[in-house]
Parts: C-alpha cells; sequence; structure tokens
C-alpha cells in the first residue's frame, strides 16, 4: 500500500485500484471518533475525482468489530457541558453517512462481528455490503437515552414490514443470517474470505469497477443459515404497527412468551427515546438520506440538551449498573409536545451536507 494518509485509529490508503479505508482501533471496537470521520470523509473526497482509483473498500483491524459505533463517551462528556463536541461530532458524521450514500464509485465495505450504531452509519448506505459468520448487528441507541441516528431512520424505515421498528425500539442484535433474511447486506461469505477480498479487489483489474466486483463477491458467496427470525415476523408485524408506543406495548403485553419479552425489553428503554424513534421512523420513510439525516440532526441537538443520554451512557457504560433514571420514567410523562420539539427547526443551525453551498 502507498499514499498513506492518516494512521491514527484509520489507515485510508490507495492500493491497487481501489481507496482502501482501515479502521484500526481494535481495543476500542474500531469505535469512530471525531479524527476518523474526518480524515475518511477528507479520504472520500480526494479519492471521488482521482481517475487512478476506481473504487473504494472499507475494512477493519481484529476479528471482534467491524465497528461498535461513536464515541459515546465523549459525547455524553459533551452534553453535561456546551454540547460543542458532539454537535461537531453528529454534523461531521452526519456529512460522511450522506457521503457514503451518494458516492459515484463503488464503496463496499467488508465485515464481520459487531456492527453497531456509527458502524452501520458508514456501511449500511453504500452500494456493497459484504459480512463472515459472526456478524452481531444492531441499532441500540434507545438504551443510552438516544435514537438511530446516522441515517438509521433511512434505512430502518424501509425494511420488510415493522422490521425496522422493532429493531430501532427494542435494540435487538442480527445474526448474519438475519442480515441477509431482512436484504441488509448484500453478500455473505466464510468469515475467512473477509481479509482476502479486500487483497483480491486492491489487486484485480476493475475495467467495469462495479460489474467487475460484483463478479468477484459472487466467487465468494455463501449460502447463510436460515434466520431463527423468520420464526416471529408475523408477530413483528403485528405488534409494531401502530403509530404510540402505548398501543404497541399493550400489544405485546397481549401477546406471546416472546411478545411479553420484547415488552420488558422496552420497558428499561428510556421513554422519550422510545417516542421520539416511533415518529422518526413513520415520517422517514417518505424522505430521502439527506432530508433523514437533517432532522436526526436536529433530534441529536434536542437529545443533548436533555438528561437520558448522559444518563444512559453513565448506567451502561461509566457504572455499568444498568439502573439507568430515566426523566420523565414513563411513556405516559412524555407529551406528543415534546416529543415535537425534537424535530423542530434549528434555524440558522440546521445541518449543512457536503456540497450545499454549490447548489444553494
Amino acid at each position: 500500500m502507498a499514499d498513506v494518509m492518516d494512521k491514527t485509529g484509520i489507515e485510508c490508503r490507495i492500493d491497487g485500484q481501489i481507496g482502501r479505508v482501515h479502521l484500526n482501533r481494535p481495543k476500542a471496537l474500531n469505535a469512530l471518533n471525531l479524527e476518523m470521520v474526518q480524515e475518511m470523509t477528507k479520504a472520500l473526497l480526494a479519492w471521488q475525482t482521482d481517475p487512478a482509483v476506481r473504487a473504494v473498500v472499507v475494512t477493519a483491524e481484529g476479528d471482534k468489530a467491524f465497528c461498535a459505533g461513536g464515541d459515546v463517551l465523549a459525547l455524553a462528556e459533551s452534553s453535561e457541558g456546551d454540547n460543542t463536541y458532539a454537535r461537531t461530532f453528529f454534523a461531521e458524521e452526519y456529512r460522511l453517512n450522506h457521503l457514503t450514500g451518494t458516492y459515484p464509485k463503488p464503496y463496499v465495505c467488508l465485515m464481520d462481528g459487531v456492527i453497531m450504531g456509527g458502524g452501520c452509519g458508514i456501511s449500511m448506505h453504500g452500494m456493497r455490503r459484504v459480512v463472515g459468520e459472526n456478524v452481531k448487528m444492531a441499532m441500540p441507541e434507545t438504551g443510552i437515552g438516544l435514537f438511530p441516528d446516522v441515517g438509521g431512520g433511512h434505512f430502518l424505515s424501509r425494511m420488510p414490514g415493522q422490521t425496522g421498528t422493532w429493531l430501532a425500539l427494542t435494540g435487538a442484535r442480527l445474526k448474519t443470517a438475519d442480515v441477509m433474511a431482512l436484504g441488509l447486506m448484500t453478500h455473505a461469505v466464510k468469515s475467512s474470505s473477509v481479509s482476502a477480498l479486500a487483497e483480491v479487489l486492491a489487486h484485480t483489474k476493475l475495467n467495469r469497477p462495479l460489474s467487475d466486483i460484483d463478479e468477484i463477491l459472487r466467487g465468494y458467496a455463501t449460502v447463510p443459515a436460515p434466520s431463527e427470525l423468520e420464526a416471529h415476523r408475523a408477530e413483528i408485524d403485528q405488534h409494531f404497527a401502530f403509530d404510540t408506543m402505548e398501543e404497541i406495548m399493550a400489544s405485546l403485553q397481549g401477546g406471546s412468551e416472546w411478545a411479553h419479552k420484547q415488552a420488558e425489553t422496552l420497558a428499561k428503554k428510556s421513554p422519550t427515546s422510545l417516542k421520539i424513534t416511533l415518529a422518526q421512523l413513520r415520517k422517514a420513510k417518505h424522505l430521502n438520506l439527506a432530508e433523514c439525516l437533517r432532522r436526526e440532526y436536529r433530534m441529536g441537538w434536542r437529545v443533548m440538551q436533555g438528561h437520558d443520554f448522559s444518563e444512559g451512557v453513565r448506567a451502561l457504560l461509566v457504572d455499568k449498573d444498568n439502573k439507568a433514571r430515566w426523566k420523565p420514567d414513563s411513556l405516559a410523562g412524555v407529551s406528543d409536545e415534546a416529543v415535537a420539539a425534537h424535530f423542530e427547526s434549528l434555524g440558522e443551525n440546521e445541518l449543512k451536507l457536503i456540497g450545499d453551498e454549490q447548489n444553494a
């Protein structure tokens, strides 16, 4: 490899005919910090007009995780101060998410292990999403007083039936068979092939980049085992079709043993997060990626001003007592007005995506 642009947490290099982004914080499960987001954005912008780069391939160090999300400890600390870091991080991360979703060249993510939060943000909007056998994918934000951001509203709202709503609210973890059955990923391969594929893509002449990449991926593709989730699809569609959290909870509590477990899971989440997440998804289905990200920036701005995010991070990641004291602590305590306030315009502080200045 040559042309290393950064070696702190992330390596961005030109390798053969591909631009290679390699997440390199294995001890932190390759979680994204602001510097990593900025370096990845810088590289993608440079490569999109570089004729020597025919495609982008994103990989990660270690076999435990592709990317476990963003650096929520730093975000929580910021939310207890003036929120400057959190606002900057969200803005830069969402710009990167939009860039990956609108990238003019093939954008391929090779993943295995944990894929959560920000890891979904840099992968789910890309053209090709390849996973190994040991995937653990989730959007667990309601458990820390947040919501499924990074464009989560866009891809979750477009999942089959009510599966996206279920995932967003409960933070359930999906295995490789599940993500393939739900159409979240484009190819499944053996875990041993994930790193090998990066080298093959780098050293294959890409005359017709996307077609050539697809031909290579077909040669490595495997058929995953049947998804255990399929047994609950009808229940998911039944119980999560409602437009209020109160109706969803009542439906679950009147259902099967599996449904009762979902209700127990939801009861532990932030009531505010649950309500704003449901409102987010119901609207997002009719919005494009840019519109979803702008709304999520508004939501993040308001969440950082509230109580639940820093409290959720404390309970889960700092003290690890798993006893978050939510405010309000019940669904009844979260008014429709409080939910609506999360989506109100930020005026001159609205999120500006890359290219907005040229298109203004």
